[in-house]
């Protein structure tokens, strides 16, 4: 009975309702014009920018030209959703590059240090803080490194300062060749981690930046068509598009990558074996905030019904190694708050 229960009230609380659109239709011209005029098109409009959230892009060193003006175009293109689109505040996205731009800072090991600095005086607890890598990586069999202009950090380095961070929120998206070996030192038990490649011995080039990047702009990539991009929903495009890549050039793929987010070290190309949950219930956006229309109890809210969500399903991940009477309880207790949340929000929406 109790096993009965918690699945009705599993389906009456996480069913998505989904909502249609009509399209608009454009009348029939009498006489299509010769040249007509390409309509403009008016960009979206920049979602307020919300305090609690902090990236760091880190885009180190090309070596052949083609590569610095690739890491360049990847590095515009991800500041620019990240501020434009997903609520990201100008000042709390810091930026490394080989070339920097305006308040850019020189990717060398000492400004990574001077940024995560940045990051342990303004992160609070309850902030989230996500860290891109884009460029070049090697692994000598011992050590991982991600190459910066001068002497490099090794990825025992980086998960030495990202330990020392506050918020108990952190994506971390290594896009480099040799990334698979960041993953193991990086990993933690609340912490979404995402790698290229599988190991360090993938050193080639990499090209699930671009199609990870384009990920949080298009809405192809939004599969369960929430209009939210969750960080395996990302994870899921760019695999997908980077194996149809190689597959199109013909070319055998040396790269493939891992993502993992149960805290375990062990990284897996899709979500499975306890690894997906976390990232599935992770987002670039800030849709509660703003569903919460200013008002900071309602934002509250917003936020515990998101990690309710994310609570149950880790709970899920976590399924096969639990009796089953211990899991339905905590499932139960969970659906419950989740109730209790959701009915909160809806009297302050009234």
């Amino acid at each position: 009975m109790r096993h009965l229960f918690s699945l009705a009230i599993l389906s009456f609380l996480l069913g998505v309702v989904a909502c249609a659109q009509d399209a608009e239709q454009e009348p029939p011209a009498a006489k299509k014009p010769a040249a007509a005029a390409k309509p403009e098109v008016t960009p979206a409009p920049r979602p307020p920018a919300d305090p609690s959230k902090f990236a760091l892009i880190i885009a180190g060193i090309g070596g052949e030209e083609a590569y610095v003006e690739q890491f360049a175009k990847w590095t515009a293109d991800l500041r620019q959703a990240l501020v434009e689109r997903l609520a990201f505040a100008e000042d709390r996205v810091l930026v490394l590059a080989e070339k920097p731009q305006g308040k850019e800072a020189r990717a060398t090991a000492e400004e990574v240090r001077n940024a995560f600095a940045a990051l342990r005086s303004a992160a609070k607890a309850e902030s989230a803080v996500f860290i891109f890598f884009i460029g070049h990586g090697s692994f000598d069999g011992k050590q991982a490194k991600f190459f910066l202009a001068g002497p490099d950090l090794t990825a025992a380095d980086y998960a030495a300062l990202v330990n020392q961070l506050a918020a108990r929120r952190v994506v971390i998206v290594n896009m480099a060749s040799a990334s698979g070996e960041f993953l193991k030192p990086l990993a933690k038990e609340g912490r979404v981690v995402i790698t290229a490649t599988r190991s360090g011995q993938e050193q080639n080039a990499t090209r699930f930046p671009e199609h990870f990047i384009a990920a949080l702009s298009n809405p192809e990539a939004d599969a369960d068509k929430n209009d939210r991009v969750s960080a395996l929903e990302a994870f899921n495009y760019a695999t997908k598009l980077t194996a149809e890549w190689y597959q199109q050039e013909g070319r055998l793929a040396t790269e493939h990558s891992l993502l993992e987010d149960n805290g375990d070290g062990v990284g897996h190309p899709k979500a499975e074996a306890g690894d997906g949950a976390l990232a599935r219930s992770t987002f670039f956006d800030s849709l509660p905030r703003q569903q919460a229309g200013g008002d900071a109890e309602t934002e509250k809210l917003f936020a515990e019904r998101t990690r309710l969500e994310g609570e149950v399903e880790q709970l899920k991940a976590r399924k096969e190694k639990m009796k089953a009477e211990e899991y339905e309880a905590a499932l139960e207790k969970l659906l419950l708050d989740l109730a209790k949340v959701n009915q909160s929000i809806k009297a302050k929406q009234k």
